[in-house]
């Protein structure tokens, strides 16, 4: 799988956290855009074609669980990794019941985010590689 084709849309509130973050996958091939809150990341999944999602779930406004439920009525095959931080693994979970991929615990290990962005397309049939 060549990195250059994957097109990741990442979700997070925290302005100076998603920029690094697209910054570094940008830096390893990834194609990245992103958007500070979930009605924002929702609409660009309505208006463009995503490989990938990656989703904060502690967002003010629409959180992630409800973030990612509207994602999965919007595109039921896109694959979402959600990032959770104070330790919680709870809404992980839930969030997993409800659809996501898998779940991450901030601090991020880019390359931890990096091998599962790489397994979930994998593991989705309908990407194109």
């Amino acid at each position: 799988m060549k990195t250059q084709k994957i097109k990741i849309l990442l979700i997070d509130d925290e302005e100076e956290f998603i920029s690094t973050l697209a910054e570094r996958l940008e830096l390893r091939g990834f194609l990245c855009k992103t958007a500070g809150d979930g009605q924002t990341g929702i609409q660009m999944i309505v208006n463009e074609t995503f490989d990938i999602a990656i989703l904060d779930l502690m967002m003010p406004g629409l959180n992630g669980l409800n973030t990612l439920r509207q994602i999965k009525e919007v595109n039921t095959d896109l694959p979402v990794i959600l990032l959770t931080g104070h330790g919680s693994t709870k809404d992980g979970m839930e969030g997993m019941r409800i659809g996501a991929f898998d779940f991450l615990i901030k601090p991020l290990d880019i390359y931890a985010l990096i091998d599962k962005i790489k397994l979930a397309l994998d593991t989705t049939p309908e990407v194109k590689s």
